[in-house]
């Protein structure tokens, strides 16, 4: 299939039965049954589709996993566990350099802020959704919006029983309400070390051949025994062979195949370019902190990690909006999409939808630059300063009617929040000094000294003083503090955080306002209009874009071509050991080195398939069609970076570990006979 009728089919402008290849982030109430079929034969049931539903899971900080044992027990990756790997490390004690190996059920660690969600129930809710905001615009349609989907999930949410969650789903043209259960008692139960974890570090990060044992377990428990599960996906001791049809289940976090000519452009002109310079510097300001000594190298890890591979991604993403190829591609697709309204009867306001969205990338451009140093990314560097907004804003927003909170204060939101928020994990203030310091003096570089919101964050101090004084001044970082300033509120305290945050509140506010009326609402309404009249040109006969929410895709382990060189699908150990140095990125634990001659060299390692995957697919499983898991989603090749605009079958592929690589390490590199039993009986 060539790229652009891929990219065509996506949007759902050409006719239902244009042909596909591996793609699509499908939901699991939507599975494209008969076209799996015509290309690899008997679709899975609905009863496989409801196991596959149940026995996977979202971490909700941000990955994907799957229970692999009816005891609880579940596979994610370990840069996905490495925020509780890191939160239970200690100086003493490195986790992350170490490793971490439960013996005894009675070894296994909590995690303080890992949430573990499984989805229980999807339920259409865009009739409801439609008659709250039918004839309502701009700022009225998206507080009505705000409003209904909060009475929503709170309705579901039952007192916090459940998490639930309206997912917009393409963009507007359904609502659909997910309803998981919550678990908020995690517990670590195995992590290997971070050099065979991460193997190659950033110079393969992206990158095919792979060498990686990018795994944890974790273990989910209730009333504080270990959560009994009727769904998980046994192990395979096989793994994949080449040719094998898989499917990955996961949470993609988000793709943005249906957006407009102009919203990419925005992307490609203004924000990526912003955020890739942002992240560059903040880059190099974090590594030099790191060869400040070791412990500084220890707290900053977590940080850099997703710093590197957050810039690596963006660049990917960004090379792919400045392809001469899938800029002609995607003015076609438009333009093949006005053709067809003009000659619709319907069309006039479908046509209307897109130059009104193409005039709020303007109005957009000219608020980016506040809106995301004050309530957006750059804003959130610091965990000190967001529990200190939470708080602050809590102040406020518990006197309002649910429906007409901040979303992220929503009743059926708030046990998730002040499971972070009361968190036990540490707070390093040398990091947070330089974070901080970072935050606000690009707030002076980005406005200029002389802006209303500059004076109003600095005063008259630097950007490093002011750091100073308010991580050395503040007390949040106690746990027990911001529970009382929770429960009894911020008034009578005089913290310098509390403090700095309630000054910016206003303006944040403010900010805040105005995109969510001016520019979020325009783009919410004209792109419910779109979606209904793509739906009525082409049917719903496609996948929407990924919203970090359950979805299930599908391909074969498959090699691809890359220039003259053929990759084949498939690593095994050898390899690994051929490619070690012994010197990073490519030096292997002592545990691995002490372990050679008792491994099976020839044991698949990782392998590549044509699914059709993102970031937050981190985790996911890879399994067969008998449900049984062969392989743990960690990676895609730099091909893939472009899969958040388009898929192209030939050259995008997901990387995983495969299972046969795990069983052999848990079994003669840690020896941990207890989890391989677990995961094999």
């Amino acid at each position: 299939m060539t790229r652009a009728a891929a990219w065509l089919g996506v949007l759902g402008v050409l006719a239902a039965g244009t042909a596909w290849a591996d793609e699509g982030m499908w939901t699991l109430n939507g599975f494209p049954a008969e076209r799996f079929r015509q290309r690899y034969g008997e679709s899975p049931s609905a009863e496989w589709l409801d196991h596959a539903r149940l026995a996977s899971v979202r971490l909700a900080q941000g990955c994907s996993g799957s229970f692999v044992s009816r005891d609880g027990l579940v596979m994610t990756n370990h840069h996905c566990a490495a925020g509780c790997i890191q939160e239970v490390s200690t100086p003493e004690n490195d986790l992350m350099a170490q490793g971490f190996r439960a013996e005894r059920i009675e070894d296994e660690r909590a995690c303080p802020e890992l949430e573990v969600n499984v989805l229980q129930e999807i339920r259409d809710v865009t009739a409801r959704i439609h008659e709250a905001t039918h004839g309502k615009s701009g700022a009225d349609f998206g507080q009505a919006l705000r409003a209904e989907m909060s009475r929503i999930e709170a309705e579901c949410a039952q007192g916090g029983r459940w998490r639930c969650d309206v997912v917009n789903l393409y963009h507007g043209g359904r609502y659909d309400l997910y309803r998981y259960k919550r678990y908020q008692d995690v517990r670590l139960v195995f992590a290997p070390e971070d050099r065979i974890a991460f193997f190659g570090g950033d110079p393969d990060n992206f990158m095919f051949p792979r060498y990686d044992l990018d795994v944890a377990f974790v273990r989910v428990y209730e009333d504080g025994k270990p959560a009994r599960v009727k769904d998980f996906f046994k192990f395979s001791a096989q793994g994949p062979r080449e040719g094998d049809v898989v499917f990955v289940t996961g949470h993609p976090g988000r793709t943005m195949r249906l957006l407009t000519v102009a919203q990419i452009e925005f992307l490609r002109d203004v924000l990526y370019p912003m955020t890739l310079k942002v992240y560059a510097e903040l880059r190099g300001i974090l590594t030099q902190f790191s060869r400040e000594g070791a412990e500084h190298a220890r707290i900053a890890r977590n940080d850099l990690f997703y710093l590197e591979n957050a810039f690596k991604a963006y660049h990917g993403m960004h090379k792919t909006l400045l392809d001469r190829d899938f800029q002609r591609h995607k003015a076609a697709e438009e333009q093949t999409l006005r053709d067809r309204l003009s000659r619709d009867p319907s069309g006039a306001e479908a046509l209307a939808a897109l130059d009104r969205i193409a005039a709020v990338q303007e109005r957009l451009r000219g608020l980016l630059t506040e809106y995301w140093l004050l309530e957006g990314r750059g804003a959130s560097f610091s965990k000190l300063f967001r529990m200190a907004r939470t708080l602050v804003r809590w102040d406020e927003e518990r006197t309002k009617a649910n429906e007409v909170r901040l979303r992220e204060f929503r009743e059926s939101a708030l046990p998730s929040l002040t499971q972070s928020l009361f968190s036990t994990a540490p707070i390093e203030p040398d990091l947070e000094e330089v974070q901080v310091a970072f935050w606000l003096s690009k707030v002076r570089e980005h406005l200029g000294a002389d802006h209303p919101v500059t004076r109003l964050v600095l005063g008259r101090d630097s950007p490093e003083d002011l750091a100073r004084t308010l991580v050395r001044g503040t007390g949040l970082a106690d746990p027990g503090l911001r529970r009382r300033l929770w429960e009894a509120g911020t008034a009578a305290t005089d913290d310098p955080m509390i403090a700095f945050a309630r000054r910016l509140d206003a303006a944040a506010r403010a900010v805040r306002k105005t995109y969510e009326d001016e520019v979020e609402a325009v783009e919410d309404r004209e792109s419910e209009v779109l979606a209904r009249a793509r739906f009525r040109l082409a049917g719903t006969d496609t996948y929407p874009d990924a919203t970090f929410t359950l979805r299930i895709t599908y391909g074969t382990v498959a090699g691809y071509r890359e220039g003259s060189r053929e990759v084949s699908p498939v690593t095994v150990l050898r390899g690994l050991f051929e490619r070690a140095t012994g010197k990073d990125p490519y030096a292997l634990p002592p545990s691995w080195e002490r372990a050679r001659d008792r491994l099976d060299l020839d044991t698949p390692m990782n392998f590549a398939s044509t699914c059709d995957i993102v970031g937050g697919n981190s985790g996911s499983p890879v399994i067969n069609r008998r449900g049984e898991v062969v392989g743990l989603i960690f990676d895609g090749n730099i091909q893939s970076l472009g899969g958040a605009f388009w898929f192209e079958e030939s050259v995008n592929r997901a990387v995983a570990v495969a299972t046969p690589a795990l069983l052999e390490a848990l079994a003669k590199v840690y020896d941990l006979p207890r989890l391989v039993r677990e995961l094999t009986r």
